[in-house]
């Protein structure tokens, strides 16, 4: 099997599960799976990458942009960041999902949230912190 075909199977992987976590119901079992078993196994992936390849990198480390460009230079360092990427966004996602769940923010607010943190992560997330920090504030007024 070719890192290709890796890259395939977890992107499709994390994006079933993110239309999941969007569109369904969300079942204490589907919750578990998504917060745990999936972000878990795409870590243990990125854990054996990393563990195997990174030290591999001639010229990679984590002190330069220059260095990190050499660590993430090949196929498998790509796909152990690749994988990173994956497994921490899915885990935010499903954070953000039960945490606005218990807020009771409306699902068709979380799903542009959700996608956003799908798409660019940290951007997601800082309009999550937002709408949270609005909802609280709206709170202390009306009350």
């Amino acid at each position: 099997m070719t890192w290709e075909n890796w890259f395939s199977i977890a992107s499709m992987l994390a994006l079933a599960s993110w239309v999941a976590l969007i569109v369904l119901p969300r079942w204490p079992w589907l919750r578990a799976i998504l917060r745990y078993p999936v972000p878990g196994a795409l870590a243990i992936a990125y854990a054996i990458l990393a563990a195997v390849f990174f030290y591999r990198a001639e010229g990679g480390g984590f002190n330069s942009l220059t260095q990190v460009r050499a660590l993430l230079g090949t196929e498998p360092t790509l796909l152990a960041g690749w994988l990173h990427y994956l497994a921490f966004d899915l885990f935010v996602g499903s954070w953000i999902a039960e945490r606005a769940d218990s807020l009771g923010i409306s699902r068709l607010i979380q799903a542009p949230i959700l996608a956003l943190t799908f798409l660019f992560g940290p951007i997601g997330f800082l309009v999550f912190i937002g709408v949270q920090g609005a909802l609280r504030s709206n709170q202390k007024v009306t009350t």
